[in-house]
């Protein structure tokens, strides 16, 4: 299916992820490098998503960003181990990753917007190999394959998709709303 605009514009290209750009971690972070406070939360796989439980100092923190791989604001970072494929898009903030568990894709936005590749992440079947914790290797990560319109289309699709996304949210919103005034009337009406 292709919006109306796009339907003469040609055939879809195939890519692998690693042909749009390189596989990339932030430095291994040592247990004695983090704390349960401090300045700069420091994201494990289990705290992936959620809120973080250890920080890092802001000195090795600038230190490892100026000299290591460190994702951009808007890079789609995925988790490579235990739940595969769950995805952050990076705010900018600072905050630092763990090494190989939490990877990303470091493309060219003229090529392909990450705003496209957080939904395609979505689709895809994310190949593992076969361990007690599910693994995603880099090699795993480079051969999986995507679909890339032109960057007008792509722009047009993740629009489309995170308009979407904003609805479902506010209905969500709605919903625990009644939920919560659903329960307080539950208590007026048959008190304990």
């Amino acid at each position: 299916m292709r919006f109306p605009e796009f339907r003469e514009a040609g055939a879809w290209e195939v890519k692998r992820l690693g042909g749009i750009g390189s596989v990339s971690m932030c430095k291994r972070i040592l247990k004695s490098q983090t704390s349960e406070s401090g300045d700069i939360p420091f994201y494990k796989i289990g705290t992936f998503s959620k809120q973080a439980d250890a920080f890092i100092e802001n000195k090795i923190y600038e230190e490892f960003k100026e000299k290591y791989s460190f994702p951009n604001k808007g890079d789609i970072l995925i988790s490579a181990s235990g739940t595969i494929g769950r995805t952050v898009v990076y705010d900018g903030k600072p905050a630092y990753f763990q090494d190989s568990n939490i990877v990303w894709i470091a493309n060219n936005e003229n090529i392909l917007l990450n705003a496209f590749l957080y939904y395609c992440y979505k689709t895809i079947q994310w190949q593992t190999d076969d361990n007690t914790i599910s693994r995603l290797y880099n090699d795993n990560l480079r051969k999986m394959k995507i679909v890339v319109p032109p960057i007008p289309e792509q722009q047009k699709i993740a629009h489309c998709l995170s308009s979407l996304d904003e609805v479902i949210g506010l209905q969500a919103k709605k919903v625990q709303a009644l939920k919560q005034h659903k329960k307080g009337l539950m208590q007026q009406l048959f008190p304990a």
